[in-house]
């Protein structure tokens, strides 16, 4: 039967197969493999394609199922990689020590390191957005919408898809490559099928180098890589006669 504790209903549905759970007295991050068959009406394909769950908090209680006042909390954490195969499912649990793993900071690179129209990039990102209406599609993933053909080759890729209707609707996934004509190519496919018919908007893309930044978005004050860093050319050269 359903368990309740915590304003929760823990369900009663299908099972689960889990790895064994792994602690270490280090800093080492903790993970656990869980695998189950998407059998839940509350859990849906569509939704774990879409990404939704990516880095989902979760919780591990041990309970005693006849007194849910006994219980413990045995682990916390995140849902890292998610991966389908059917009608089933593998998720990635990771302990709150991965956190550890992530880069803080600036990276001392050539490349800029902020998000395209951030905070810090200062870029306004409806000056730089289209709408569209999809026109044809193929495997959805690959999307001729007619309002894109004005703009040149390239301009989109790299940039970020955002459908505003359909099966879709609020799903955002990246630009792969811009074509003339206003075909799009995504990255991978739509977690649900694309419609003609369907709406999306899509803002343009960035390649994170000066050179661009500075011609095509005339943004160079808040470019933030390094672009005048030396490399590896420069620490091989010899002087010169």
């Amino acid at each position: 039967r359903d368990l309740v504790f915590g304003g929760i209903t823990y369900e009663a549905a299908g099972g689960f197969t889990a790895s064994a759970i792994e602690s270490t007295s280090g800093l080492t991050p903790g993970n656990l493999d869980v695998g189950g068959a998407l059998t839940s009406e509350h859990l849906d394909e569509g939704d774990l394609a879409a990404g939704l769950y990516d880095d989902a908090e979760f919780e591990i209680w041990r309970v005693n199922w006849q007194d849910v006042g006994e219980r413990l909390l045995m682990r916390t954490g995140n849902l890292g990689e998610v991966s389908r195969s059917g009608a089933a499912f593998t998720a990635e649990l990771r302990g709150l020590a991965h956190r550890l793993n992530q880069p803080v900071g600036r990276l001392y690179q050539y490349g800029c390191d902020a998000a395209f129209c951030d905070a810090r990039c200062g870029l306004v990102a409806a000056d730089w957005t289209a709408e569209a209406m999809v026109g044809s599609v193929s495997a959805d993933r690959e999307i001729i919408a007619a309002e894109l053909a004005a703009f040149p080759a390239g301009h989109f890729t790299r940039g970020k898809l955002r459908f505003t209707s359909g099966a879709n609707d609020g799903a955002a996934m990246e630009v792969k490559a811009h074509a003339a004509g206003g075909r799009i190519e995504l990255w991978r496919a739509a977690a649900r099928p694309v419609l003609a018919g369907d709406t999306f908007e899509v803002t343009a893309g960035c390649d994170k180098q000066f050179a661009t930044c500075r011609d095509r978005f005339a943004n160079a004050a808040n470019f933030r890589g390094f672009p005048h860093m030396p490399g590896n050319d420069f620490v091989l050269a010899s002087a010169g006669e």
